[in-house]
């Protein structure tokens, strides 16, 4: 298969929703993008405060959200990449199969679900971690840092639910109507 023959697979207006990739990509771009930039810049410094209750800062994270397993002895990296593989492979088959307009809302939501797992995979691939430096507090409270790909996954975990709600919405007045 040559590649003007796989762009008219995934790309053409009978491909689902996979018209959304570019939103990945865009995801993808500008979480490594900006990493990138917090590595170069601000790895060996202390936080950057923007903001009274904002600090850019650089972390290692070798777990998952919210650091969850952190301090295990290595195998979460992979277990972590696997699973981020294989989630991302089912959302571009679901991507894939979506057929109707009135699922844009779940189409933007799976593809910044989609860019999100993809630019943390990247991190733990070159680095064994995933780099983190937007830290939200207040007073003695703290956030746990996160990234644009921790971002992404999040508007777009907000998008599915939406799209969730509005489906129940559709559902019940079919229901009405047929009864």
């Amino acid at each position: 298969m040559n590649n003007n023959s796989l762009s008219k697979v995934w790309f053409s207006p009978t491909s689902g929703a996979s018209n959304w990739l570019w939103l990945s990509f865009f995801v993808v771009l500008l979480d490594q993008v900006t990493k990138a930039l917090v590595v170069g810049s601000i790895k060996m410094k202390s936080a950057i405060a923007l903001l009274p209750i904002l600090d850019i800062v650089y972390l290692e994270n070798k777990g998952a959200a919210f650091s969850i397993l952190h301090d295990a002895a290595g195998w979460q990296r992979w277990f972590f990449i696997g699973l981020a593989l294989i989630v991302s492979l089912a959302l571009m088959v679901w991507l894939r199969r979506l057929r109707t307009p009135e699922q844009t809302v779940l189409a933007i939501g799976l593809t910044l679900v989609l860019g999100g797992a993809l630019g943390n995979v990247i991190d733990r691939v070159w680095h064994g971690y995933v780099v983190d430096f937007i830290y939200f507090h207040w007073r003695d409270w703290y956030f746990p840092a996160f990234n644009v790909a921790d971002s992404a996954i999040t508007v777009g975990a907000g998008c599915l639910l939406l799209d969730a709600f509005k489906e129940s919405g559709r559902e019940q007045k079919r229901a009405r109507k047929g009864s």
